[in-house]
């Protein structure tokens, strides 16, 4: 779908017009007009970014989602990883009609106000990926990210022997997925493997600054033997193009090789793990974020209603402040099932 304006037309209605024109200029003009939902509730979907390879792939297959599932969805927007864009966004939704909302906010805290907003006009969101830290939400489509951590600590630690030195990557630690993959990870290498050294590297989840600051690390410390990145989608090809211009991209087997440990579950990530650049990845499942946020927000405009249990689809809802979550599966993705079909990561176009 493709909206019936051009790019140039839609700049000039941003310059002229005020609020909801301006947060126009935030639509991903690939998305287009609404979806073909003859009568069904309106909803409002936003995107949170567009730099980092997991999050287009989660944009790819919600649009085929909505066309396959007949969502009548309103034209798609992205935030861009900025909470004032993303306010705006919404305030267009509500000015359309949307009776639901998906989004995936990317600060945490700051979506608390607009959430009771939304709770005051009775317009039930769905969050993808992140919990915010306050307010009310209908859902949280998400998988359990501490479980990242420790099983990205448990990874590691056997594959060092227990000893060594770890770089980690480490998420916005205003955002909870970022806490939660930190904590978790710091509190199992305490416990677990004490010996092993971890040098804690926030990044904001920004390629640039994860690369920059590994350099100035792998200065230090040039007998750096393990990387834990918790986002594969903005870390992994910085970070590779760096060892490799240092010599440090030593195959898996070979002396030298540097153990890294990734989250996403993307398609280059399952590359690099073939090529014996990177050991593992936590697959994140996009297709189902996708897939289970249209489907909470078609129940949430509908007025259904869930309780926390075990579900259909091989996860736990559980109950959190202000809602629902429901925990989806990600599994850890080695040499030794890097090929397995039932990943999204392979089956991506």
């Amino acid at each position: 779908m493709k909206f019936a304006r051009t790019r140039s037309t839609a700049a000039a209605a941003c310059a002229l017009a005020a609020l909801t024109l301006l947060t126009a200029c935030n639509r991903d003009s690939s998305s287009g007009t609404a979806a073909s939902g003859g009568d069904k509730p309106a909803i409002g979907i936003d995107l949170p970014r567009s730099d980092s390879d997991f999050w287009n792939s989660y944009a790819e297959y919600l649009k085929k989602d909505v066309k396959t599932e007949d969502i009548n969805a309103l034209p798609l927007s992205n935030s861009q990883n900025d909470i004032t864009k993303l306010v705006a966004n919404v305030q267009v939704f509500q000015n359309t009609g949307a009776k639901a909302i998906v989004m995936a906010p990317q600060d945490t805290g700051a979506i608390a106000s607009t959430l009771d907003t939304l709770a005051s006009k009775k317009i039930p969101v769905v969050s993808v990926d992140t919990r915010p830290d306050k307010g009310d939400v209908y859902m949280v489509v998400r998988a359990d990210n501490r479980a990242y951590g420790t099983k990205a600590c448990e990874f590691l630690g056997e594959q060092l022997g227990g000893k060594g030195k770890v770089a980690e990557l480490q998420g916005a630690l205003d955002s909870i997925n970022g806490r939660d993959r930190s904590e978790a990870f710091a509190q199992c290498m305490k416990t677990k493997f004490p010996d092993i050294k971890v040098f804690e590297l926030p990044t904001d989840w920004k390629g640039d600054v994860a690369s920059a600051k590994l350099q100035s690390l792998l200065a230090q410390h040039p007998d750096l033997n393990g990387i834990y990145m918790q986002a594969g989608g903005v870390f992994l090809q910085p970070t590779l193009a760096l060892l490799e211009q240092k010599g440090l991209l030593k195959p898996a087997g070979q002396k030298g090789h540097i153990s890294i440990i990734s989250n996403d579950g993307i398609p280059q990530e399952f590359d690099a793990i073939r090529k014996g650049q990177i050991d593992a990845t936590v697959s994140q499942p996009a297709d189902l974020y996708a897939k289970y946020a249209l489907h909470y927000a078609q129940a949430a405009a509908d007025g259904k209603t869930f309780k926390p249990g075990k579900t259909d689809h091989d996860s736990t809802i559980i109950e959190i402040p202000g809602g629902l979550e429901d925990q989806l599966p990600a599994p850890l993705v080695t040499k030794d099932n890097v090929d397995d079909k039932t990943l999204w990561g392979n089956n991506v176009g």
